[in-house]
């Protein structure tokens, strides 16, 4: 019995290393042909905008790197797994190990240890690493390889809080400038108050917005009663951030936990149309790594037998499956920013049809 244990044990850590070594190693080699080809893209952007070296490292490959790592994580944890399990499977290494007593589920406990290291990686990168990387990596683009995008958005209606609604024409987010604004707030189905500016400005020092050329209308009844400020500014407090108005599509995945929460509530007020792009990047942080046990179970039921050929046929199907689950990805998050589909169930969905396939294709696998 001590004998087995140790045996058990040394397998444990050989196929423990031979997992997290073979996706280091192939993480690695993927993002570095990533960086060489996003490199010779953007060369003319960091050229134009006379950027050096450490610029470039410091100020986009920073926050661009670890967002290649989470993008190609299930990718590289699938491959990974098929290509080592599918050499040591034509090796004829699987069937002593299942033939000297070792049940299969046995077999795939340090499997499974391998993907909770993953998992937990990719879950605390989501959570506390790649909100500001992506930060990084977004107001560079923005500022440099985007720059000559539409920076405007234009006719924004919102409502602020429950009785207050405000409406601007066009709003600049490189000044944080909006152009004719307005507010209306009322009392029951009664305006209030009507605010008018011809301008109103962020001021990010004090936190405040500047309206300038201004005329205030407060209603009481039949009492009306007028106050203006031409050529004057004026600082107000309202419930609203430039980023509100942001015209870029990266502004969510460069929020924190909190300011997404935050910004969840408010929207529930406000009801702009961007609830759904929210809700699916708050449940894509929390339930996207667990691709890593779904992908594991499967890379393992389909390279655990050995084939003819090697290693070449369960690393193709491997591939397939892999970018099969990518498009997968994309589909359910555009049906669900797009397309109305709720956002919990386009995360899950992929994840649950691969889980389902893995369960199937494992009880076909040799035992």
């Amino acid at each position: 019995m001590k004998a087995i244990k140790r045996r058990t044990k040394i397998i444990d850590s050989f196929i423990i290393g031979k997992y997290l070594g073979t996706f280091i190693y192939t993480l690695i080699l993927f993002v570095v042909i990533i960086v060489i080809f996003d490199l010779s893209e953007k060369l003319d952007d960091f050229l134009e905008a006379d950027l050096n070296i450490w610029q470039v490292i410091t100020q986009y490959y920073a926050g661009s790197i670890p967002f290649y790592v989470n993008m190609l994580s299930p990718l590289i944890n699938f491959i990974a797994v098929i290509f080592f399990t599918a050499k040591m499977a034509d090796q004829t290494e699987i069937v002593p190990i299942l033939s000297g007593g070792v049940s299969f589920n046995r077999f795939l406990r340090p499997y499974f240890i391998s993907a909770s290291i993953i998992f937990t990686a990719n879950l605390a990168s989501n959570l506390y690493v790649l909100p500001y990387t992506n930060r990084i990596k977004n107001k560079f683009e923005n500022e440099v390889v985007h720059k000559n995008d539409p920076f405007t958005k234009a006719n924004i209606h919102m409502k602020i809080d429950s009785n207050t609604y405000i409406y601007i024409e066009s709003f600049d987010n490189k000044t944080n400038i909006g152009y004719r604004f307005s507010l209306d707030k009322f009392k029951g189905d009664e305006i209030k108050k009507k605010l008018v500016a011809d301008q109103i400005a962020w001021d990010s020092v004090k936190r405040v917005w500047k309206m300038t050329n201004y005329s205030t209308r407060n209603i009481d009844g039949f009492k009306e009663t007028m106050a203006y400020g031409i050529s004057a500014q004026k600082d107000t407090i309202l419930d609203m951030r430039p980023d509100d108005f942001s015209a870029y599509q990266n502004v969510f995945e460069s929020m924190s936990n909190g300011e997404l929460s935050e910004k969840i509530q408010k929207e529930k007020i406000r009801g702009s149309g961007i609830m759904s792009d929210l809700l699916f990047e708050q449940y894509k942080r929390w339930f996207q790594p667990f691709s890593a046990y779904v992908l594991t179970l499967i890379g393992v039921a389909l390279s655990s037998r050995k084939v003819r050929g090697g290693v070449g046929l369960p690393l193709g199907i491997g591939i397939i499956l892999s970018f099969a689950y990518i498009v997968f990805n994309q589909f359910a998050k555009m049906f669900s920013t797009k397309g109305g589909f709720p956002p919990l169930l386009a995360v899950l969905l992929p994840t649950i049809f691969f889980g389902l396939l893995g369960i199937y294709l494992l009880r076909r696998a040799p035992k």
